[in-house]
């Protein structure tokens, strides 16, 4: 038998995960700034790459918030 759907702490769930993937970015960017002398080009690179994918993350996951504000208040 499924379990029911309940959706009563996605918003909380979603949140998380904006935070811990803004506090991701956060420290691969200072990492960037400190030791961009010290790393190769293509680590650079791949560093600047997953954030471009972490702020459509966020994006995304802002996007769900607005989703599951909306249905609770059907």
């Amino acid at each position: 038998m499924a379990k029911p759907d309940n959706r009563a702490d996605n918003v909380e769930h979603l949140q998380q995960s904006i935070q811990n993937t803004q506090r991701n970015l956060h420290e691969a960017e200072d990492y960037l700034n400190e030791f961009a002398s010290e790393i190769s080009s293509e680590e650079r690179k791949q560093i600047e790459d997953k954030n471009e994918r972490r702020q459509e993350s966020i994006k995304g996951f802002r996007e769900e918030v607005k989703d599951e504000a909306a249905h609770s208040k059907e």
